[in-house]
């Protein structure tokens, strides 16, 4: 999960980088949302016997004057 928040009034722009940035490797699934306060959250589900320590691709930080903070990432894994 890979969630940014844009600097103000340039949610659109944050979510536009969002959606153009091209993984190596194509994800099983795919889904990019957006919230409140200008946030962007992507979200990608991965093929792997690795679980949690799998090296995955991710996706980068934006420029650091689109952003207003670090991006955040985390990893889950389903417990079906």
């Amino acid at each position: 999960m890979w969630e940014a928040r844009a600097a103000e009034g340039r949610g659109a722009e944050l979510l536009d980088w969002a959606r153009a940035q091209e993984l190596p490797g194509e994800p099983v699934r795919r889904e990019t949302f957006r919230a409140p306060e200008d946030r962007v959250l992507v979200l990608t589900w991965w093929e792997t016997a690795d679980g949690l320590d799998a090296e995955l691709p991710e996706l980068p930080e934006p420029d650091g004057e689109l952003i207003t903070r670090p991006v955040h990432r985390w990893r889950f894994e389903s417990v079906g």
